[in-house]
């Protein structure tokens, strides 16, 4: 049984899909260069502006890419993104790999994403997808920006009240840059996961805060395991916003952390510029290794996050 059979009975027009270098788990998304160039000319009268203003043209142009694949790319999405065995893509725009093309790429992320959730409004940016660039020197109050330290293994999300079902990671630019490839973790291939899941604190509510550059200016509570509909673990995680209250809490999640950047499954994906990672943020975590050190290192990245609209992973999704 191919992967695309598994996933629907559409055979895929308009991309190819088969597994990554990297893992079974991690699927290849290559969309052809006819669909892109048809879906960049079908919006060009659409800026980006308006689908900042507009959030219902977010799925219009959902609807523009999967009608230019025959539609049979949005069902593939949907069932693609909540399969536990894999629930991971990187997406390939073929032809879409130069920063000119920056605005496209915006727009052909979004599409993809809305043809099976919707994002979230991002408080970093003030809009539904945040852009940002990682340069030599930096001084922000997160790792997001430090290219010179690794990213730890974690999810998104963790510190806002809302459901984050889903993570969508695009390189837009890429200047004088070497290392600084993206690290992942499926949950299901973390050999000490039963050893943290079965923890007594691993479903006790703990506090998380964020740093001023986010904009999020309360704490959120809740555990950093939970069950999924089906009754699997999913996580919540992230070592610099969690706020343990005491020895035990500290210690305990010191280890986990540990354990986490330990796992020999962990895998390191480079991501081209114009490729993006699609993750379901319940049972992937994802990181990023460190960067050689440059004068004139910069990459731009583009962040989307949402939830699903069709097809859920957790048992009780605030956005039903």
């Amino acid at each position: 049984m191919t992967i695309s059979t598994r996933l629907t009975d559409l055979a895929p027009q308009g991309f190819t899909i088969t597994t990554s270098d990297q893992s079974s788990r991690l699927l290849a998304l290559t969309l052809d260069t006819e669909v892109v160039a048809a879906f960049a000319m079908a919006m060009e009268e659409t800026p980006v502006q308006a689908l900042e203003y507009k959030s219902m043209l977010r799925f219009r142009a959902a609807r523009v890419l999967d009608e230019l694949c025959g539609n049979t790319l949005r069902p593939l999405l949907i069932n693609a993104m909540v399969d536990r065995a894999t629930g991971g893509l990187l997406v390939t725009p073929s032809s879409l790999d130069r920063v000119e093309q920056a605005d496209d790429m915006v727009k052909l992320a979004t599409a993809v994403a809305h043809c099976f959730g919707r994002s979230n409004f991002d408080a970093m940016s003030g809009q539904y997808y945040a852009r940002f660039a990682v340069k030599n020197v930096d001084e922000s109050d997160s790792y997001l920006r430090q290219p010179h330290r690794v990213m730890e293994l974690h999810n998104d999300g963790t510190y806002v009240e809302q459901d984050t079902d889903y993570v969508l990671m695009m390189k837009l630019d890429e200047q004088h840059m070497e290392g600084g490839d993206s690290l992942l973790l499926h949950l299901d291939d973390w050999a000490e996961l039963p050893q943290f899941f079965n923890h007594p604190l691993a479903r006790r509510e703990m506090r998380w805060s964020s740093p001023p550059s986010k904009n999020i200016g309360k704490d959120v509570f809740h555990a950093v395991f939970a069950l999924d509909a089906h009754g699997r673990p999913v996580m919540s995680y992230i070592d610099q916003f969690v706020q343990p209250r005491d020895f035990e809490e500290g210690n305990w999640l010191t280890d986990l952390s540990e354990s986490l950047e330990s796992s020999s499954a962990r895998l390191s994906v480079p991501v081209p510029v114009g490729s993006f990672l699609l993750l379901n943020n319940h049972f992937w975590l994802h990181g990023r290794d460190r960067f050689t050190p440059h004068p004139d290192l910069r990459r731009e990245l583009m962040r989307q996050r949402g939830y699903f609209t069709d097809r859920q992973t957790l048992a009780n999704p605030l956005h039903g």
